[in-house]
């Protein structure tokens, strides 16, 4: 008998341990069921007009103010993106300009059904955009700018369709690491569809969302987006809890974690790109890494500029960027 005592106790805890992580994940779940809100009320990330429309993007919600010629803004793709990126150059150039800045699928108040979520769904959103810019001005081009991943839909729309656009603008954009050569089959993407089904699945799907963006996880990703503690915009870290807590909200973050949102022939739809582009980023946070655009500032339709701030530079230094924007903006149609 004495032998027996400490194997069965050894069982006990054996038992005990291997439910350790049951037990947390079930409390993970009745806690993302019961004590998260997952409709808080979201106010409007930008001032002026909030519009919608219907298109081949599905419901799309947009911001539009100002009077004269269109410039169109596309914020990022990440697990809280929203209009609200685009705030320092929307609230700037409302003031001498016609500007639309577009929630994308998934994200803000527009569509976050559960669907397909690809870089054509993006790059159609742009597209629907730049009918109803069409609808309100006249306008036959636009000039267009884009943040991170943002940069991709908008360079591949530009690609496929450079009549509409004066000018592109890519700010930190992805798929310009010094070893990026992404050359793969025209429109395929660099994740698996798999392991977005595999996050993107009830019991646990929402609850490891609640997880990723709760309050600390938010700061955290900011810090690292930013680069500093200090430099992270209050405003839009409560905005990301906000509009990270509705409907749906979970659906468009999964593909982008999955890898479904980065084009792997990226390199080729940047090299196709003829009209006048300005590209910038950040030498701050986990965003630093544009070998290749020294590759495409010695072409002559590119100009490139850098700032020490994290990567979005106009939310730190906005004077200093919209002063290199404005001046690629005069060169362009010089």
């Amino acid at each position: 008998m004495t032998l027996r005592k400490p194997n069965r106790a050894r069982r006990a805890i054996t038992r005990g341990l291997l439910g350790l992580p049951l037990a947390a994940a079930a409390a993970g779940i009745a806690y993302s069921n019961y004590g998260v809100d997952h409709a808080m009320a979201l106010p409007h990330a930008l001032v002026g007009e909030r519009r919608e429309l219907a298109g081949r993007a599905g419901k799309l919600s947009y911001y539009t103010d100002g009077q004269g010629e269109p410039l169109l803004l596309i914020h990022s793709i990440n697990a809280a993106a929203s209009a609200y990126e685009v705030r320092p150059l929307y609230d700037h150039y409302r003031n001498s300009r016609r500007v639309y800045a577009l929630d994308l699928p998934g994200f803000g108040f527009s569509e976050r059904s559960d669907r397909e979520y690809s870089p054509r769904l993006y790059v159609d959103a742009i597209l629907d955009m730049l009918d109803q810019i069409h609808r309100d001005t006249g306008a036959e081009e636009v000039d267009a700018l884009a943040l991170s991943l943002g940069c991709e839909f908008l360079a591949r729309a530009a690609s496929e369709n450079p009549h509409r656009f004066d000018t592109i603008a890519l700010v930190a954009p992805t798929g310009m690491r010094a070893n990026d050569r992404l050359y793969g089959p025209d429109g395929s993407v660099r994740g698996n569809q798999a392991v977005k089904a595999g996050f993107d699945r009830a019991p646990w799907g929402l609850p490891f969302y609640d997880a990723l963006v709760s309050r600390p996880s938010q700061r955290y990703f900011l810090e690292k987006t930013f680069g500093s503690k200090e430099a992270v915009d209050q405003g839009m870290l409560e905005y990301d809890y906000l509009t990270a807590h509705q409907p749906g909200a979970q659906h468009a973050p999964y593909a982008f974690i999955a890898g479904l949102l980065f084009s792997a022939d990226i390199s080729r739809v940047y090299d196709a790109l003829e009209m006048p582009v300005f590209a910038a980023h950040g030498v701050r946070g986990d965003f630093t890494d544009y070998g290749r655009l020294r590759e495409y500032a010695a072409r002559g339709n590119w100009a490139t500029a850098e700032f020490q701030t994290g990567a979005m530079p106009y939310f730190e230094v906005p004077e200093q960027f919209i002063t290199a924007y404005d001046a690629f903006l005069a060169r362009a149609v010089a």
